[in-house]
């Protein structure tokens, strides 16, 4: 019989030895069995009926016990109701003795990550052994459509089953647990991947992928397809047929002259079905290279194992590079070995970079959560806690605030990285900031969109790069679509300048602040730089720390920090190419907002207009807004009516030719709508949300944002105009930017485009001389 301090193993990552997630073993055997019907795939969010049957073992379910059937904690699997069976999700529970039952949902109550909880208690009678409870999750019987699958793909989605047959409330595991797997839809878009930039003569490949309407690579593709390059590309071929069951097709040894370029993917009649990022063909010392530095696997909270994610990563998201960052307090030693073995595994020079890493997730108030990377296998794990780990033989390995973290990993004596980012907690640097380990803060990912963050560690002194990644928990690390849980917003990525694809170049590139971040998993070209007219001190690590500089310069990019700046002024030049058109970019100098600057002139505008509901509640759990309203046009009509950020097809968004319906979420980022006016000018905008209730003439709406400010965390609706067609994808400007006497100068960007992604340039850190 096994025993508490070694529970028995199922096929469900993270669940085994060393690991508290797990319930009593006590004679399960005899406790009873679950079957369910039916077992054959489902499509990621469709309508879906399951029947389980829970029969009673031994002991029979004595007054007031029950079972519970639990979900992962990141499961957007719909919340479940019990009164009204002609609609979704209706859920209905009976005993086959006729003992009156009672069904609850919770959706943080089991362990976990097992912790969204349909509860079915036996409130009068009880259970003789080989009695049943028959649950029907989706009861079609009156009606109801079924119950609304999660969004996102599992191999083995499990329904976990636990009984307290004893009326204890200690709920037992039950052997032969059901499973399911959960596939993708058929294709709704279309996504063909370049590098950013590679060198004259140096080969790259083309990357294709369909996802259904929830973002999942779909296998649901076939036929014969056509390729068009903007220029000559050798050895593109002019059509290709698609692998039958692929996810994904890449197009290997591909070569072109320098110059700019993109390649089209058609369908065999010529029509366009996705147009790739644009790339560049020059010399260049440093090339971009993308990275999703954050995302965790079903060992910790998220799903599926760590090499599933991995080859997720690189086979259908195409990135080159990769951290896992899963919880502390829920990698057991074990993990936290078989983690080490997957990055070595996985790493390749050249093809795809997989660095060793995990979440260091103390609570806000000592620290809040950091993500700490690491250049090479064998370093020991710096728990915040072990809350969810039994082993409690090495307590010295632990750092149960942020202080006691970076402490320990400046006496380790080796290179490392933190990188503070905002999730379930969010990092508190008022408490901790170490300007040697924390070189960049993540303001994007799937929870959200944090400009703030990079304006407390302006606060707290720091001289930090940019990142954003996906945090993701849906298995699809680097292109990580939020589904329809608590996640706000598409995961981002992070382009690191470097030499080469190697952990070496990679890390040094963290280590030097050399790159810029972006929303929606979106690959533009981004270059910038700021010239003096006399040269200064170029430092790599912060002055602060008392090192000397590297070499002395008249030009700094990216992530540079130059001293004794002798320049009251400083010429910013930059270079956005991207596939979406450019609606703004702002320059900042730290937390001063110096331009909005638009690729287009006020005389261009036409008409369309935008319509954007953005921000967050406050910066803890919790933050999500929500939208729901409509936004009418009196004395006037519109077409064309399109979403923006509309990532949750849940909600609905219904447009007619003057009223627009829609229920939306925001976690800081933002969604909205564009419109192509009847008339130009006539008409009146009403808007009536929760939040903001306002009245705007047409004539009003220009070149300037008009702003309904709704309280919260840069919660507002702003409405402005565009040109009919944008046809800006490509943008140069330069900008003389005065120069602060005392403090840091942190001069970057903050760009949006038409499409609804955001990019950040790291910034340019210029000191003044005393």
């Amino acid at each position: 019989m096994p025993t508490r301090a070694e529970p028995r193993q199922f096929t469900i990552p993270g669940y085994g030895k060393g690991h508290t997630a797990h319930h009593t073993d006590y004679l399960v055997p005899e406790i009873g069995t679950v079957a369910m019907t039916p077992t054959d795939p489902v499509v990621a969010g469709s309508h879906a009926e399951f029947t389980i049957v829970f029969t009673a073992g031994r002991f029979g379910v004595d007054d007031t016990g029950s079972i519970r059937i639990c979900t992962r904690q990141v499961s957007d699997l719909a919340r479940p109701q019990f009164t009204d069976p002609k609609a979704p999700n209706y859920v209905t529970a009976e005993a086959s003795n006729g003992a009156q039952l009672s069904l609850d949902f919770n959706p943080k109550l089991a362990m976990r990550p097992w912790s969204r909880t349909l509860t079915v208690n036996v409130n009068r009678g009880f259970l003789a052994p080989g009695e049943t409870i028959t649950v029907r999750l989706g009861d079609r019987r009156f009606g109801s459509p079924g119950l609304r699958m999660q969004t996102y793909c599992e191999e083995a989605f499990h329904f976990l089953v636990l009984a307290d047959v004893f009326a204890t409330t200690n709920w037992a595991l039950l052997d032969a647990q059901p499973t399911l797997r959960v596939i993708p839809g058929d294709a709704a878009s279309h996504l063909a991947v370049l590098p950013t930039q590679r060198r004259p003569a140096q080969d790259f490949a083309l990357a294709l992928r369909a996802d259904d309407i929830w973002g999942n690579p779909t296998d649901r593709l076939g036929g014969t397809f056509r390729l068009r390059a903007s220029a000559p590309v050798a050895g593109l071929p002019e059509t290709f047929t698609w692998p039958e069951g692929a996810r994904a097709h890449r197009i290997e040894g591909l070569r072109a002259e320098a110059g700019d370029l993109t390649i089209d993917w058609l369908d065999e009649a010529g029509g366009l079905i996705a147009r790739s990022n644009p790339m560049r063909v020059a010399e260049a010392a440093l090339l971009p290279f993308w990275a999703d530095l954050h995302g965790q696997s079903g060992e910790t909270v998220g799903t599926g194992t760590a090499r599933q994610l991995a080859a997720y990563a690189r086979n259908l998201a195409f990135v080159d590079a990769m951290c896992h960052q899963g919880n502390d307090f829920q990698i057991s030693d074990a993990f936290w070995q078989d983690l080490n073995r997957a990055t070595a595994e996985f790493n390749e020079d050249g093809r795809f970079v997989f660095f060793p890493g995990y979440e260091w997730s103390g609570n806000t108030a000592i620290g809040g959560d950091r993500n700490v990377l690491l250049p090479e296998e064998g370093r020991p794990i710096r728990r915040s806690c072990r809350a969810l780990v039994e082993d409690l033989s090495d307590p010295g390995t632990d750092a149960h605030d942020a202080r006691a973290l970076h402490a320990a990993m400046r006496a380790d004596g080796r290179p490392a990285l933190c990188i503070p980012h905002v999730g379930g907690r969010y990092a508190n640097l008022g408490y901790a900031h170490d300007k040697m380990l924390e070189r960049a803060v993540e303001v994007h990912s799937d929870w959200g969109t944090f400009d703030w963050l990079l304006q407390d560690a302006f606060a707290a002194g720091g001289r930090v790069g940019i990142v954003a990644g996906s945090d993701g928990h849906k298995g699809r690390q680097g292109a990580s679509h939020p589904g329809a849980s608590q996640f706000g917003s598409y995961g981002g990525l992070t382009c690191l300048l470097a030499e080469e694809l190697s952990r070496p170049a990679l890390f040094e590139a963290l280590r030097r602040r050399r790159h810029y971040a972006t929303t929606s998993a979106t690959r533009v070209l981004l270059d910038v730089k700021a010239v003096l007219a006399q040269a200064a001190d170029r430092h790599i690590d912060d002055p602060a720390l008392g090192g000397p500089p590297v070499d002395r310069t008249a030009e700094a990019g990216m992530g540079d920090i130059l001293t004794g700046v002798g320049d009251a002024t400083c010429r910013f030049e930059a270079e956005l190419v991207a596939a979406s058109p450019i609606e703004r970019i702002e320059l900042h100098n730290r937390t001063e907002r110096l331009e909005v600057i638009r690729p287009f002139t006020a005389a261009e505008l036409g008409h369309r207009i935008r319509v954007v509901w953005e921000g967050s509640e406050y910066r803890g759990r919790g933050r999500e807004t929500l939208w729901n309203g409509s936004v009418a046009l009196e004395g006037n009509g519109w077409s064309g009516v399109s979403p923006i950020n509309r990532f949750n097809v849940d909600k609905p968004f219904a447009a007619d030719a003057s009223s627009v319906r829609f229920q939306a979420v925001t976690t800081g980022g933002f969604g909205g709508f564009d419109a192509m006016l009847d008339e130009a000018q006539g008409g009146t905008l009403k808007i009536d949300t929760g939040l903001v209730k306002a009245e705007l003439p047409i004539r009003d709406i220009g070149f300037e944002d008009c702003v309904f400010e709704a309280g919260g965390l840069g919660r507002r609706i702003r409405v402005f105009r565009l040109p009919d067609e944008n046809p800006h994808r490509a943008f140069r400007f330069t900008r003389q930017v005065p120069l602060r006497a005392e403090g840091d100068n942190a001069i970057f960007l903050r760009a949006t485009l038409e499409g609804g992604a955001v990019v950040w340039s790291s910034p340019i850190y210029l000191i003044r001389q005393a």
